[in-house]
C-alpha cells in the first residue's frame, strides 16, 4: 500500500496517510476540520535490495575483459624475460 502526503490549504498542516490505491482521496483536515486537503506529489521511497539488481551486483565491479587483458600482458612479459635470459646463457 502506498503512502500519500496531504497538505491543508487552510492551516498548512502536512501529514502522511497509508491508503489503498482504490481508497477515495481525503478531503477533511484532521487538524482544523476544514475540507481543504490537497494530495501532494512526492517521490516513491524504495530501494532495490538482493541479488540481480544493478545497484547491488554490477555498479562497482570492474569489467572482466580488462582484468583478463592485464593478466595476459603480465604473463607475456614474464615469458619474454625467460626467453631472453635463456638465450643469453646459451650464447655464452
Amino acid at each position: 500500500m502506498p503512502i500519500y502526503e496531504y497538505r491543508c490549504e487552510s492551516c498548512h498542516y502536512d501529514f502522511e496517510k497509508l491508503q489503498k490505491m482504490s481508497d477515495p482521496e481525503l478531503t477533511e483536515c484532521p487538524e482544523c476540520g476544514k475540507s481543504s486537503l490537497k494530495k501532494l506529489v512526492s517521490a516513491a521511497g524504495f530501494r532495490l535490495k538482493g541479488s540481480g539488481w544493478y545497484e547491488t551486483d554490477f555498479k562497482n565491479k570492474p569489467k572482466k575483459e580488462s582484468t583478463a587483458k592485464k593478466e595476459g600482458d603480465s604473463k607475456k612479459s614474464g615469458e619474454d624475460k625467460t626467453k631472453t635470459s635463456t638465450s643469453k646463457s646459451s650464447e655464452k
